[in-house]
Protein backbone atom coordinates (compact mmCIF):
# COMPACT_ATOMS: atom_id res chain seq x y z
CA UNK A 1 0.00 0.00 0.00
CA UNK A 2 1.32 3.50 -0.72
CA UNK A 3 1.72 6.02 1.97
CA UNK A 4 -1.58 8.83 1.64
CA UNK A 5 -0.47 12.11 0.28
CA UNK A 6 0.18 14.42 3.49
CA UNK A 7 -1.10 17.84 2.78
CA UNK A 8 1.77 20.57 3.83
CA UNK A 9 -0.77 23.44 5.82
CA UNK A 10 -2.05 20.98 8.08
CA UNK A 11 -2.83 23.13 11.35
CA UNK A 12 -4.56 20.42 13.19
CA UNK A 13 -2.44 18.66 15.57
CA UNK A 14 -4.41 15.52 17.81
CA UNK A 15 -7.15 13.26 16.71
CA UNK A 16 -8.67 10.62 19.02
CA UNK A 17 -10.08 7.50 17.45
CA UNK A 18 -12.44 5.30 19.34
CA UNK A 19 -13.73 1.89 18.60
CA UNK A 20 -16.56 0.87 20.28
CA UNK A 21 -19.10 -1.66 20.69
CA UNK A 22 -21.97 -0.37 18.38
CA UNK A 23 -24.27 -2.17 19.72
CA UNK A 24 -23.91 -0.42 23.38
CA UNK A 25 -24.98 3.31 23.42
CA UNK A 26 -22.30 4.65 25.85
CA UNK A 27 -19.75 7.38 24.49
CA UNK A 28 -17.75 7.45 28.19
CA UNK A 29 -15.18 5.16 27.57
CA UNK A 30 -12.47 7.30 26.61
CA UNK A 31 -13.21 10.23 29.52
CA UNK A 32 -10.43 8.84 31.02
CA UNK A 33 -7.82 9.09 28.10
CA UNK A 34 -9.58 13.10 27.38
CA UNK A 35 -8.67 13.97 31.07
CA UNK A 36 -5.51 12.50 31.10
CA UNK A 37 -4.31 14.59 28.14
CA UNK A 38 -5.93 17.66 29.35
CA UNK A 39 -3.81 17.12 32.26
CA UNK A 40 -0.66 16.48 29.88
CA UNK A 41 -1.84 20.12 28.70
CA UNK A 42 -2.71 18.41 25.09
CA UNK A 43 -6.09 18.71 23.64
CA UNK A 44 -7.88 17.02 20.71
CA UNK A 45 -8.95 18.56 17.76
CA UNK A 46 -11.17 15.67 16.62
CA UNK A 47 -13.02 12.74 18.75
CA UNK A 48 -14.39 10.44 16.42
CA UNK A 49 -16.28 6.92 18.15
CA UNK A 50 -16.46 4.35 15.06
CA UNK A 51 -18.01 0.70 15.34
CA UNK A 52 -15.57 -1.85 15.54
CA UNK A 53 -17.12 -4.18 12.80
CA UNK A 54 -17.27 -1.45 10.00
CA UNK A 55 -14.68 -1.92 7.94
CA UNK A 56 -15.33 1.00 5.74
CA UNK A 57 -15.65 3.40 8.34
CA UNK A 58 -12.28 2.32 9.97
CA UNK A 59 -10.76 2.65 7.33
CA UNK A 60 -11.85 6.33 6.16
CA UNK A 61 -11.39 7.34 9.81
CA UNK A 62 -7.65 6.16 9.58
CA UNK A 63 -6.94 7.68 6.44
CA UNK A 64 -8.34 10.89 7.64
CA UNK A 65 -6.13 11.11 10.36
CA UNK A 66 -3.02 10.39 8.43
CA UNK A 67 -3.85 13.00 6.46
CA UNK A 68 -5.46 15.87 8.40
CA UNK A 69 -3.28 14.77 11.87
CA UNK A 70 -0.40 15.57 13.17
CA UNK A 71 -0.95 12.78 16.01
CA UNK A 72 -3.21 10.01 16.05
CA UNK A 73 -4.59 8.38 19.27
CA UNK A 74 -6.10 5.29 19.23
CA UNK A 75 -8.31 3.38 21.81
CA UNK A 76 -9.82 -0.23 20.59
CA UNK A 77 -10.11 -3.12 22.12
CA UNK A 78 -6.77 -5.62 22.49
CA UNK A 79 -8.27 -7.73 20.24
CA UNK A 80 -7.81 -5.04 17.08
CA UNK A 81 -4.00 -4.63 17.95
CA UNK A 82 -2.59 -6.42 15.53
CA UNK A 83 -4.89 -5.60 12.52
CA UNK A 84 -4.61 -1.62 13.21
CA UNK A 85 -0.93 -1.58 13.26
CA UNK A 86 -0.53 -3.44 10.46
CA UNK A 87 -3.10 -1.17 8.47
CA UNK A 88 -1.51 1.64 9.93
CA UNK A 89 1.88 0.42 9.45
CA UNK A 90 1.84 0.26 5.24
CA UNK A 91 -0.40 3.65 5.70
CA UNK A 92 2.57 5.80 7.60
CA UNK A 93 5.60 3.47 6.21
CA UNK A 94 6.59 2.85 9.66
CA UNK A 95 7.01 0.44 12.19
CA UNK A 96 5.32 0.63 15.85
CA UNK A 97 8.10 0.13 18.80
CA UNK A 98 7.19 -2.07 21.56
CA UNK A 99 5.43 0.92 23.38
CA UNK A 100 2.88 0.91 20.74
CA UNK A 101 4.42 4.03 19.67
CA UNK A 102 4.71 4.85 15.68
CA UNK A 103 6.93 7.52 14.41
CA UNK A 104 6.94 8.90 10.99
CA UNK A 105 8.98 11.96 10.03
CA UNK A 106 6.72 14.65 12.20
CA UNK A 107 3.92 12.53 12.43
CA UNK A 108 3.05 10.00 15.05
CA UNK A 109 0.66 7.33 16.17
CA UNK A 110 0.06 6.30 19.83
CA UNK A 111 -2.03 2.87 20.76
CA UNK A 112 -3.89 2.72 23.93
CA UNK A 113 -6.03 -0.37 24.66
CA UNK A 114 -9.47 0.19 26.48
CA UNK A 115 -9.58 -3.60 28.16
CA UNK A 116 -5.90 -3.99 29.06
CA UNK A 117 -3.50 -2.20 30.90
CA UNK A 118 -1.43 -0.16 28.60
CA UNK A 119 2.80 -0.39 28.57
CA UNK A 120 2.60 2.96 26.98
CA UNK A 121 2.27 5.46 29.69
CA UNK A 122 0.61 8.92 29.20
CA UNK A 123 3.96 10.71 30.50
CA UNK A 124 5.93 9.05 27.41
CA UNK A 125 3.71 10.58 24.93
CA UNK A 126 4.25 14.22 26.48
CA UNK A 127 7.87 13.99 26.26
CA UNK A 128 7.44 13.19 22.52
CA UNK A 129 5.25 16.26 22.38
CA UNK A 130 6.92 18.72 24.25
CA UNK A 131 9.73 17.78 22.68
CA UNK A 132 8.31 18.12 19.04
CA UNK A 133 6.29 21.41 19.85
CA UNK A 134 9.27 23.01 21.78
CA UNK A 135 6.58 24.17 24.59
CA UNK A 136 6.33 23.75 28.13
CA UNK A 137 3.10 24.26 29.58
CA UNK A 138 1.72 26.03 32.91
CA UNK A 139 -1.54 25.79 34.25
CA UNK A 140 -4.26 28.06 36.08
CA UNK A 141 -7.74 27.65 37.64
CA UNK A 142 -10.77 29.51 37.92
CA UNK A 143 -13.79 28.04 39.78
CA UNK A 144 -17.56 29.29 38.77
CA UNK A 145 -20.87 28.41 39.82
CA UNK A 146 -24.34 28.82 38.65
CA UNK A 147 -23.41 30.46 35.41
CA UNK A 148 -25.49 29.49 31.63
CA UNK A 149 -23.25 27.01 29.36
CA UNK A 150 -24.15 29.58 26.83
CA UNK A 151 -22.93 32.55 29.31
CA UNK A 152 -19.53 30.23 29.73
CA UNK A 153 -18.78 29.87 25.81
CA UNK A 154 -19.44 33.04 25.20
CA UNK A 155 -17.05 34.29 27.41
CA UNK A 156 -14.69 32.00 26.61
CA UNK A 157 -15.19 32.38 23.01
CA UNK A 158 -13.63 35.84 23.63
CA UNK A 159 -10.74 34.87 25.54
CA UNK A 160 -9.68 32.43 22.56
CA UNK A 161 -9.87 35.65 20.29
CA UNK A 162 -7.68 37.14 22.25
CA UNK A 163 -5.12 34.43 22.33
CA UNK A 164 -5.61 31.20 20.34
CA UNK A 165 -2.94 29.39 22.10
CA UNK A 166 -4.47 29.15 25.35
CA UNK A 167 -6.53 26.16 26.13
CA UNK A 168 -10.11 25.56 28.01
CA UNK A 169 -11.05 22.39 29.89
CA UNK A 170 -14.33 23.05 31.48
CA UNK A 171 -15.77 20.45 33.49
CA UNK A 172 -19.59 20.47 35.16
CA UNK A 173 -20.60 18.85 38.58
CA UNK A 174 -24.10 19.73 39.42
CA UNK A 175 -23.77 23.68 38.39
CA UNK A 176 -20.11 24.21 40.05
CA UNK A 177 -17.95 24.20 37.29
CA UNK A 178 -13.89 24.23 36.54
CA UNK A 179 -12.18 25.90 34.31
CA UNK A 180 -8.47 24.51 33.43
CA UNK A 181 -6.36 27.21 31.53
CA UNK A 182 -3.50 25.67 29.67
CA UNK A 183 -0.96 27.84 28.38
CA UNK A 184 2.40 27.93 26.95
CA UNK A 185 5.11 29.52 29.08
CA UNK A 186 6.63 31.15 25.64
CA UNK A 187 3.15 33.75 25.92
CA UNK A 188 4.05 36.55 27.49
CA UNK A 189 2.37 38.06 31.47
CA UNK A 190 0.53 40.69 29.78
CA UNK A 191 -1.11 38.79 26.94
CA UNK A 192 -2.34 35.95 29.49
CA UNK A 193 -3.16 38.89 32.60
CA UNK A 194 -5.54 40.31 29.49
CA UNK A 195 -6.96 36.51 29.08
CA UNK A 196 -7.88 36.37 32.37
CA UNK A 197 -9.41 39.72 32.57
CA UNK A 198 -11.72 38.74 29.96
CA UNK A 199 -12.57 35.59 32.36
CA UNK A 200 -13.36 37.46 35.40
CA UNK A 201 -15.22 40.01 33.66
CA UNK A 202 -17.59 37.99 32.05
CA UNK A 203 -18.08 35.78 35.10
CA UNK A 204 -17.52 37.94 38.02
CA UNK A 205 -20.67 37.22 39.79
CA UNK A 206 -20.52 33.67 39.87
CA UNK A 207 -16.31 33.33 40.08
CA UNK A 208 -16.05 31.88 43.98
CA UNK A 209 -12.01 30.94 43.38
CA UNK A 210 -9.00 31.36 41.21
CA UNK A 211 -7.61 27.99 42.46
CA UNK A 212 -8.88 24.14 41.73
CA UNK A 213 -10.87 24.13 45.09
CA UNK A 214 -14.25 23.11 45.86
CA UNK A 215 -16.62 25.04 47.02
CA UNK A 216 -16.61 23.93 50.79
CA UNK A 217 -13.13 24.20 50.83
CA UNK A 218 -13.88 27.61 50.02
CA UNK A 219 -16.23 28.57 52.43
CA UNK A 220 -13.59 27.05 55.16
CA UNK A 221 -10.92 29.33 54.26
CA UNK A 222 -13.71 32.09 54.44
CA UNK A 223 -14.68 31.36 57.83
CA UNK A 224 -11.60 31.01 59.23
CA UNK A 225 -10.73 34.21 57.72
CA UNK A 226 -14.38 35.86 59.46
CA UNK A 227 -13.42 33.61 62.66
CA UNK A 228 -16.52 32.51 62.11
CA UNK A 229 -18.45 29.10 63.02
CA UNK A 230 -20.99 27.44 61.17
CA UNK A 231 -23.66 25.18 61.61
CA UNK A 232 -26.13 23.09 59.69
CA UNK A 233 -29.50 21.47 59.48
CA UNK A 234 -30.30 19.67 56.51
CA UNK A 235 -33.78 18.26 55.72
CA UNK A 236 -33.87 16.67 52.21
CA UNK A 237 -30.32 17.14 51.61
CA UNK A 238 -29.78 14.65 54.01
CA UNK A 239 -26.31 15.56 55.77
CA UNK A 240 -24.89 16.16 52.02
CA UNK A 241 -23.87 19.75 53.02
CA UNK A 242 -22.14 18.75 56.56
CA UNK A 243 -20.69 15.61 54.77
CA UNK A 244 -19.10 17.77 52.13
CA UNK A 245 -17.48 20.17 55.13
CA UNK A 246 -16.17 17.86 57.32
CA UNK A 247 -14.43 16.09 54.54
CA UNK A 248 -11.77 19.14 54.87
CA UNK A 249 -9.02 18.73 57.36
CA UNK A 250 -8.95 21.02 60.05
CA UNK A 251 -12.86 21.94 59.69
CA UNK A 252 -13.43 21.54 63.73
CA UNK A 253 -11.80 24.77 63.88
CA UNK A 254 -15.15 26.26 62.09
CA UNK A 255 -17.55 23.60 62.54
CA UNK A 256 -20.10 23.54 64.87
CA UNK A 257 -22.45 20.60 64.30
CA UNK A 258 -25.01 19.37 61.79
CA UNK A 259 -28.35 18.32 62.04
CA UNK A 260 -30.68 15.92 60.51
CA UNK A 261 -34.14 17.49 60.75
CA UNK A 262 -36.60 15.07 58.67
CA UNK A 263 -39.39 14.59 60.56
CA UNK A 264 -41.65 17.78 61.38
CA UNK A 265 -41.67 16.25 65.31
CA UNK A 266 -37.79 16.34 65.03
CA UNK A 267 -37.57 20.05 63.42
CA UNK A 268 -40.32 21.18 66.54
CA UNK A 269 -38.07 20.01 69.07
CA UNK A 270 -34.74 20.75 68.06
CA UNK A 271 -35.21 23.76 65.83
CA UNK A 272 -38.17 24.64 67.75
CA UNK A 273 -40.04 25.34 64.05
CA UNK A 274 -43.39 26.33 65.42
CA UNK A 275 -46.16 23.69 65.12
CA UNK A 276 -48.60 26.28 63.19
CA UNK A 277 -45.55 27.20 60.65
CA UNK A 278 -45.88 23.64 59.70
CA UNK A 279 -49.24 22.86 59.50
CA UNK A 280 -49.89 26.80 57.40
CA UNK A 281 -47.35 26.39 55.47
CA UNK A 282 -45.72 22.94 55.25
CA UNK A 283 -42.71 21.53 56.12
CA UNK A 284 -41.32 22.83 52.41
CA UNK A 285 -41.75 26.02 52.57
CA UNK A 286 -39.88 29.68 52.82
CA UNK A 287 -40.96 30.11 56.27
CA UNK A 288 -40.05 26.61 57.73
CA UNK A 289 -36.68 27.06 56.25
CA UNK A 290 -36.40 30.56 57.98
CA UNK A 291 -37.14 28.96 61.49
CA UNK A 292 -34.88 25.80 60.84
CA UNK A 293 -31.79 28.54 60.58
CA UNK A 294 -33.07 30.35 63.21
CA UNK A 295 -33.39 27.69 65.58
CA UNK A 296 -29.36 26.78 64.72
CA UNK A 297 -28.89 30.30 65.47
CA UNK A 298 -31.01 30.41 68.88
CA UNK A 299 -29.47 27.41 70.10
CA UNK A 300 -26.44 27.06 69.30
CA UNK A 301 -22.89 29.32 69.61
CA UNK A 302 -22.44 29.79 65.60
CA UNK A 303 -21.83 32.96 63.50
CA UNK A 304 -23.37 31.28 60.67
CA UNK A 305 -26.40 28.73 59.73
CA UNK A 306 -27.75 26.82 57.03
CA UNK A 307 -31.04 25.27 56.55
CA UNK A 308 -32.51 23.20 53.81
CA UNK A 309 -36.28 21.72 53.07
CA UNK A 310 -37.32 20.70 49.50
CA UNK A 311 -38.65 17.53 47.50
CA UNK A 312 -36.59 15.66 45.86
CA UNK A 313 -38.58 12.81 44.77
CA UNK A 314 -39.22 10.40 42.67
CA UNK A 315 -42.45 11.53 44.31
CA UNK A 316 -44.06 14.58 46.28
CA UNK A 317 -45.26 14.81 49.45
CA UNK A 318 -49.00 14.85 50.60
CA UNK A 319 -48.86 17.91 49.33
CA UNK A 320 -49.58 19.52 45.61
CA UNK A 321 -45.68 21.12 45.76
CA UNK A 322 -43.74 19.82 42.70
CA UNK A 323 -40.88 18.14 42.61
CA UNK A 324 -38.06 19.89 42.90
CA UNK A 325 -38.97 22.41 44.81
CA UNK A 326 -36.01 23.92 47.41
CA UNK A 327 -35.84 26.36 50.07
CA UNK A 328 -32.18 27.08 51.42
CA UNK A 329 -32.09 29.60 54.30
CA UNK A 330 -28.96 31.52 55.40
CA UNK A 331 -27.99 32.83 58.41
CA UNK A 332 -24.99 35.17 58.76
CA UNK A 333 -25.14 37.20 62.45
CA UNK A 334 -28.52 39.10 62.43
CA UNK A 335 -28.94 38.59 58.65
CA UNK A 336 -31.40 35.87 57.36
CA UNK A 337 -31.73 35.35 53.89
CA UNK A 338 -34.39 32.35 51.90
CA UNK A 339 -33.76 31.47 48.22
CA UNK A 340 -36.54 29.30 46.59
CA UNK A 341 -35.82 27.05 43.66
CA UNK A 342 -37.57 24.83 41.28
CA UNK A 343 -34.95 22.47 39.98
CA UNK A 344 -35.24 19.91 37.28
CA UNK A 345 -34.03 16.38 37.23
CA UNK A 346 -33.67 13.11 39.12
CA UNK A 347 -33.34 12.82 42.85
CA UNK A 348 -29.99 12.98 43.02
CA UNK A 349 -29.70 15.85 40.66
CA UNK A 350 -31.98 17.63 42.59
CA UNK A 351 -30.50 17.21 45.94
CA UNK A 352 -26.72 17.68 44.97
CA UNK A 353 -27.83 20.63 43.09
CA UNK A 354 -29.04 22.32 46.69
CA UNK A 355 -25.81 21.17 48.13
CA UNK A 356 -23.98 23.38 46.08
CA UNK A 357 -26.73 26.15 46.04
CA UNK A 358 -26.12 26.34 49.84
CA UNK A 359 -22.54 26.33 49.53
CA UNK A 360 -22.19 28.95 46.98
CA UNK A 361 -24.88 31.44 48.79
CA UNK A 362 -23.32 30.74 52.13
CA UNK A 363 -19.90 31.94 50.22
CA UNK A 364 -21.30 34.90 48.48
CA UNK A 365 -23.08 36.29 51.70
CA UNK A 366 -20.17 35.84 54.08
CA UNK A 367 -17.87 37.70 51.74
Amino acid sequence: MSKEKVSAFRTKKNCLLVFRNKKINVFDEAEGVISAFSGLGYYFDKIAYIAYDRAEEIVNALRDGRINYENLYIYCPYSMDNTLKAFLTALYGAEFNNKGILISGTDNVFMLYSDKENDLQYGEIKTILDTKYGQKFEKSYIKVYGVSASHLNSVIYQAKQKCAEIDFSISESYGDCRIEITYPNSISKELFDSVIRIIVGGLNENIYAMDDISLAERLFQLLKLRRAKISVAESFTGGGIAKKLVEIPGISEVYCEGLNTYSNESKMSRLGVKEFTLGRYGAVSEQTAYEMAEGLRNNGRCDVCIATTGIAGPTSDSTSKPVGLVYIAVAVGEDFSVFEYNLNGNRENITNTAINLALFHTYKLLK
